[in-house]
């Protein structure tokens, strides 16, 4: 499960478990979490657990780069584990972006990033599935899968097939309460934000649980399936795979 993070509120997050800075970590660089890409797409089945699914894929913090990038982050590792040697950082500087805000209207995520995604010093939120799976498809030609609005049964069967699957959910992986809402004025009218919002790989499940790749945190997490799916359904049912 996620650490405790320290009480120092600000008023802008996104992607950094609700308003509060990112914990304190010493991750590795992108350059060296690369060399721990694996490409096997085999399942594993342990013995903790009446009937349990995971995958080995690459894990990558977004820290200390990217103290937003949890979403190209987890895309990095979605590219990984299908063979694809590219990092959080080419990610990063690729994917598509608009201001926080102009003329009085904030950036709507399915145009792009919004905001500023190295620090949050400057305003930030994040990016909605639409340009992740655009930018996926970059790498891999006709192969992504956008499974948005689909259930979660549809992200287990991809994880059985052996591929792990990016999902955006709340930073406290359960439902965000009415009072964390916030109805912002875009372009493209009217849209509901909570700065408690994360992107993590699923790379597994049982009868009670997922098991994720939290760019924030470690590998194969173990999470409450009620309350993570009640909270990425709040969230869109926002999810992206990839087939062979």
């Amino acid at each position: 499960m996620r650490k405790a993070i320290l009480p120092l509120v600000i008023m802008l997050a996104g992607c950094t478990g609700a308003d509060s800075p990112p914990p304190d970590k010493d991750p590795a660089s992108d350059g060296n979490q690369q060399t721990e890409m694996k490409n096997s797409n085999e399942k594993i089945t342990k013995q903790d657990s009446e009937s349990k699914v995971t995958l080995d894929a690459p894990h990558i913090s977004q820290l200390p780069e990217l103290e937003r990038g949890c979403e190209v982050t987890s895309l990095a590792m979605l590219l990984q584990h299908a063979g694809k040697d590219v990092g959080k950082m080419e990610l990063s500087k690729e994917i598509d972006r608009v201001p926080f805000e102009r003329d009085e209207q904030k950036g709507h995520p399915s145009e792009g990033f919004v905001g500023n995604m190295k620090t949050m010093d400057e305003p930030g939120l994040g990016v909605y599935h639409g340009p992740v799976a655009e930018l996926g498809e970059k790498y891999l030609p006709g192969k992504i899968l956008d499974l948005t609005g689909k259930g979660f049964k549809e992200v287990e069967k991809h994880i059985q097939d052996g591929h792990p699957v990016w999902v955006l959910v709340p930073s406290t992986f359960a439902v965000v309460p009415e009072k964390h809402w916030q109805t912002w004025n875009t372009k493209k009218g009217k849209e509901r934000i909570t700065y408690k919002w994360h992107s993590v790989l699923v790379t597994g499940f049982d009868e009670d649980h997922v098991y994720v790749n939290d760019p924030l945190e470690g590998k194969n997490e173990k999470l409450s399936k009620k309350d993570f799916v009640a909270g990425w359904e709040q969230f869109g049912k926002q999810a992206i795979t990839y087939k062979e």
